[in-house]
């Protein structure tokens, strides 16, 4: 097989397991680092590097957990405990969290939303480069992604925004492919 056969069965391949379906072992710092490396090698329009990423595994994701767990007890007093939980429990559900940042802010030449895409493109090189290394990846947001109080408290300036949170780990068993669709249905061609 050829470097741009396996390139392409590793595009072929890549898929969203169920988060629950992730389990140790994760990434070792090496491999880690390497996923990070890859990540950065978006486009990035004016070398700006408009994103960071903060890394969440092993007793980080529980501390990071009890500030969601936090947030979501102030909205919600009357929350059962089992509730309660399973939002202390949302960054140990794999035994790697990263969360993809984004750091857009305006500029001369480069639109915001340009900048963000940007990190958008590093969440699925992310995706790609844990794959590669024979992990199972999902990106997932959220709604703590979005609360500026959770944002804080996992310490994100004000005009920093959380582009998703990629859950990396091995495959408890193996995953379906979800339908697709036809790629007629999703091509036009002038």
């Amino acid at each position: 097989m050829t470097l741009a056969d396996s390139a392409l069965e590793l595009l072929r391949t890549r898929k969203s397991p169920k988060v629950f379906d992730l389990t140790s072992p994760g990434p070792d710092e090496a491999e880690i680092d390497s996923m990070l490396a890859i990540a950065s090698r978006v486009p990035d329009h004016g070398k700006l590097a408009p994103w960071r990423f903060i890394v969440f595994q092993g007793e980080a994701r529980g501390r990071a957990g009890d500030a969601i767990a936090a947030v979501f007890l102030t909205d919600n007093p009357q929350a059962e405990p089992e509730r309660v939980a399973l939002e202390q429990g949302r960054l140990t559900r794999a035994p790697l969290v990263i969360a993809v940042v984004s750091k857009a802010a305006p500029h001369v030449k480069i639109p915001e939303w340009e900048q963000t895409l940007s990190g958008a493109a590093a969440c699925t090189l992310l995706l790609l480069a844990a794959h590669a290394q024979g992990y199972a990846a999902t990106w997932l947001t959220e709604w703590y992604a979005y609360d500026a109080r959770v944002r804080a408290a996992l310490g994100l300036s004000e005009s920093e925004r959380i582009i998703g949170f990629v859950h990396i780990g091995t495959l408890v068993r193996p995953q379906e492919d979800r339908p697709r669709p036809a790629l007629a249905d999703l091509i036009t061609r002038y």
